[in-house]
C-alpha cells in the first residue's frame, strides 16, 4: 500500500483506498486519515458501484488485474492510471479508453519506466533537430549485493518475471521490431561502479510508437550487477522456466530476500543532430531510500510513487491532457519537475549528470 501513492501534502484530495487485505488497510489508516474498503479488485461490477462520484481511479494492482478496473472506470465514468509495464496490458487500456466517454482521461504506465524515463527521453530528443539514437536505461538494485544472482527483491516477483520473459519493443535501422529479453547485453562504469544492462519488456512505454520515422535507434534496457543476466538466461533458457513462471516466482521470493536498502538508477543518452553536428547529451540520477511519514521508503517505493503522484496532480489540476489516451511523453519534463511530487527526481535523489550543463 506504501508504494500505491505519496501521502498528498497538504491533504487536499480525499482519498478512498481498497485492498482484498485488511490487515493492509489497518497499516495505511494507521498513519494516514482516510476512508478504506476490502473488496475483490477482480470484481468489475463491484468496482464501478464504488468509484461511482469519484473522479479518477489508481490501480497500483498486478498487470493482468487492469484492464478490469479500467472497464469499471469507463462503466463509472472516472479517469484512470496505473503503473504498468505489460505491453499487452497498455494495448486493452488504450482500446477502452477509445470507446469510453468524453472527458475522461486513461493514463497507464505512470511509474518509473516507463513512466518518469518516457517523459525524460522525450526532452531529450526535443533539443535536437535530427535524431539518431536513444539509449534508456534503468535499474532497481540492492545497495549492497551478497548473493550469488548480485540482486534482492524490490518489487514486483512477476513484474520482473514478466520484463524478463516477453518480447521487447524497439526501433532498429529505423524500423520498429521485436527484441528478445535478456539479450544484448553490454557494461558501462558509473560513480566507479561496473554495471550490465541486457533488453527487457515494456520499459519503452508508447515512445516506439511516437518516434518511428524519426529515429534510427530507439531501446531500453535493464541495469544490473555484472552476473546477474547470466544466471537468469540460465534460469529462463536453459531451465526453460520461462515457460513456468509460476515455479520461477516461488523459486525466487523463496531464495531471493526482500531489501528497502537499494537504489533507482536511470540513465538516457540521446544521439542526434543540432546545428549541423553530430551530438551526444546525456542524463543520469540516483535515487535513495528516504525517511517519509516516519516510515523508510525505498528508493523504488519512492521513485514509483513520486511519479504516478505527479502526474495524478497534474491532472487535477489541469496540467496534461483532460480526455482520451494519454502517452507518457505527451507530459512536459519541465512542469513535472516543478511539480510537489515530481520534484522528488531533482531534490531527493543526486542528479549525476546534467544535460542542462552541456546544451545550449
Amino acid at each position: 500500500m506504501q508504494s500505491n501513492a505519496l501521502r498528498l501534502e497538504g491533504q487536499d484530495h480525499q482519498h478512498l483506498w481498497c485492498n482484498l487485505y485488511p490487515l493492509a488497510l489497518e497499516h495505511l489508516t494507521a498513519s494516514v486519515p482516510v476512508n478504506t474498503f476490502v473488496i475483490d479488485v477482480t470484481d468489475e461490477l463491484a468496482i464501478a458501484e464504488k468509484l461511482e462520484g469519484q473522479d479518477c481511479v489508481i490501480s497500483a494492482c498486478p498487470y493482468w488485474v487492469n484492464p478490469g478496473i479500467a472497464r469499471a472506470a469507463a462503466k463509472a465514468g472516472v479517469s484512470y492510471f496505473d503503473l504498468t509495464e505489460d505491453i499487452e496490458t497498455t494495448h486493452i487500456v488504450r482500446s477502452i479508453a477509445e470507446t469510453a466517454p468524453r472527458g475522461l482521461v486513461f493514463a497507464p504506465q505512470c511509474g518509473l519506466a516507463p513512466g518518469f524515463i518516457s517523459i525524460l527521453a522525450h526532452h531529450l530528443c526535443s533539443g535536437f533537430e535530427k535524431l539518431d539514437e536513444v539509449k534508456m536505461r534503468v535499474g532497481a538494485l540492492p545497495q549492497y549485493p551478497s548473493n550469488m544472482i548480485m540482486y534482492n527483491l524490490t518489487w514486483s516477483t512477476k513484474g520482473l518475471i514478466n520484463e524478463y520473459c516477453n518480447p521487447c519493443e524497439v526501433i532498429q535501422n529505423g524500423r520498429k521490431i521485436e527484441a528478445i529479453p535478456l539479450e544484448e547485453v553490454e557494461h558501462f562504469s558509473i560513480d566507479g561502479l561496473t554495471y550490465e544492462a541486457f533488453n527487457t519488456s515494456g520499459g519503452l512505454g508508447t515512445l516506439c510508437e511516437t518516434l518511428t520515422g524519426q529515429v534510427r535507434t530507439l531501446n531500453y534496457k535493464t541495469i544490473r550487477y555484472p552476473g546477474h543476466n547470466y544466471l537468469m538466461m540460465f534460469l529462463t533458457k536453459e531451465l526453460r522456466l520461462s515457460n513456468r513462471r509460476e515455479l520461477l516466482e516461488e523459486i525466487l521470493e523463496d531464495a531471493i530476500p526482500f531489501t528497502k536498502q537499494d537504489v533507482v538508477l536511470t540513465f538516457c543518452t540521446v544521439t542526434g543532430w543540432r546545428n549541423g553536428c553530430l551530438e551526444q547529451i546525456s542524463d543520469i540520477r540516483k535515487i535513495y531510500p528516504l525517511n517519509l511519514y516516519g516510515e523508510t521508503w525505498s528508493s523504488i517505493q519512492l521513485a514509483t510513487s513520486a511519479s504516478l503522484c505527479a502526474v495524478l496532480d497534474m491532472y487535477l489540476n489541469g496540467e496534461i491532457p483532460q480526455s482520451g489516451f494519454l502517452k507518457q511523453e505527451q507530459i512536459s519534463l519541465d512542469a513535472f519537475l516543478a511539480n510537489r511530487f515530481g520534484c522528488y527526481y531533482t531534490q531527493k535523489c543526486r542528479h549525476l549528470v546534467d544535460p542542462a550543463m552541456n546544451c545550449a
